[in-house]
C-alpha cells in the first residue's frame, strides 16, 4: 500500500477541499473549481473522482447545476479509506526473488505498511479540518456572477 504519491495526495486534497469549501450545509462544489484550486486539470483527477464515489466516499449530482458532496461526514472519513479508493494493483511492490529481498527487503516493506496504514486510519477529514482552522485558514465564499443586460 505504501503512498502512490500523486493519487493518494490527490484524492485526500480533493476530499479535503471538498469539506472545506462546502460548509457545514453540504453544499454541491463542482469538480471544475476543485480542479481549479488545486492547480490540476479536471481531466487528470476525473478518475480520482470516480474512484471515490465508487467507494461511496463522495456523492455526485449530476446536471449544469451538479457537483459533488461528502458521501460521510467529515469525522468518518479517514485517511485509510481515501487512500485505499485510489489503490492500484500496480502500487503493490514487485514481488523480488533475491535472498535478501525475500528475507530483509519484503518483511521491511509490510512492516512499513502495517504502520502507515494504522496511521492512516487514525486521521480523518475533520481532523485535517481542525488543522486549517489552526492555521488560520478561511473558507472563501464566491458569489455567483451576475450580468445586467
Amino acid at each position: 500500500m505504501l503512498l502512490r504519491r500523486d493519487r493518494a495526495f490527490t484524492a485526500i486534497a480533493i476530499m479535503l477541499d471538498l469539506a472545506f469549501h462546502a460548509g457545514r450545509a453540504g453544499e454541491l462544489v463542482a469538480a471544475a473549481e476543485i480542479a481549479e484550486r488545486l492547480g490540476a486539470a479536471r481531466r487528470g483527477v476525473e478518475p480520482v473522482f470516480q474512484a471515490l464515489s465508487r467507494a461511496g466516499l463522495l456523492e455526485s449530482v449530476r446536471g449544469p447545476h451538479g457537483g459533488y458532496r461528502l458521501g460521510r461526514r467529515p469525522r468518518d472519513l479517514r485517511l485509510s479509506d481515501i487512500v485505499a479508493s485510489v489503490q492500484e494493483e500496480s502500487d503493490a511492490p514487485h514481488d523480488l526473488v533475491g535472498r535478501l529481498q525475500i528475507a530483509v527487503v519484503m518483511p521491511m516493506w509490510r512492516e512499513l505498511d502495517g504502520e502507515l496504514r494504522t496511521r492512516l486510519a487514525g486521521i480523518t477529514i475533520e481532523d485535517l479540518l481542525r488543522r486549517a482552522q489552526a492555521a488560520g485558514l478561511r473558507r472563501t465564499i464566491v458569489e455567483p456572477l451576475n450580468f445586467a443586460i
